[in-house]
């Protein structure tokens, strides 16, 4: 493995810059920083669902591989021209969505964020995940991201969203449905 960081300060950044994995030094508020950033805060979102309570071992394993992933995500984003997440990637997330979502019962409704702690914890997770897409796709819009990368992101924020719906029955909680306002 390469250079581990032993100093964590290095007073590079206090002019507004920051160095991408290539050593290129770019504006803190890039498009890129802005793409990779958000995968960061992503993958610590899905730390604090992980954190939250016991899990079913099936969740904590996938998660767990989730953040390995949203880890190589963000090294792929952070070195442009660099690829990490495959197609493969992207299937396994399919395939773990699929076996979450088999067991729940179809919506009828959209449902309203919460269910338990850790349900609660993925619906934030899902909303950053998906803040985490549309910076990538900001960042496509102007430079080269690989479509795996962006195809995961959106596969995760539904696996996101299923995995609360199993949390939320694990909890005993409820979901709650969203009802109309009416005038």
């Amino acid at each position: 493995m390469g250079h581990r960081l032993s100093k964590i300060y290095t007073r590079t950044g206090d002019d507004g810059s920051t160095g991408l994995g290539d050593g290129a030094r770019v504006s803190k508020d890039s498009l890129r920083v802005e793409a990779f950033g958000t995968v960061d805060e992503t993958n610590s979102a899905v730390g604090v669902v992980l954190a939250v309570a016991a899990l079913p071992a099936p969740v904590r394993r996938c998660l767990t591989d989730v953040q390995h992933d949203l880890f190589d995500l963000g090294g792929e984003l952070c070195i442009p021209g660099h690829r990490m997440i495959t197609p493969g990637h992207v299937q396994r997330l399919e395939v773990e969505l699929d076996g979450f979502n088999e067991a729940l019962p179809p919506l009828k409704e959209f449902i309203l964020p919460g269910g338990g702690p850790a349900a609660a914890a993925c619906h934030i997770a899902r909303a950053v995940c998906r803040r985490a897409e549309r910076r990538c796709w900001s960042l496509a819009r102007v430079e080269e991201v690989a479509p795996d990368a962006l195809k995961y992101l959106n596969r995760l924020s539904d696996l996101l969203f299923v995995v609360a719906r199993v949390l939320a029955r694990h909890e005993q909680g409820s979901e709650v449905t969203w009802r109309r306002t009416k005038d």
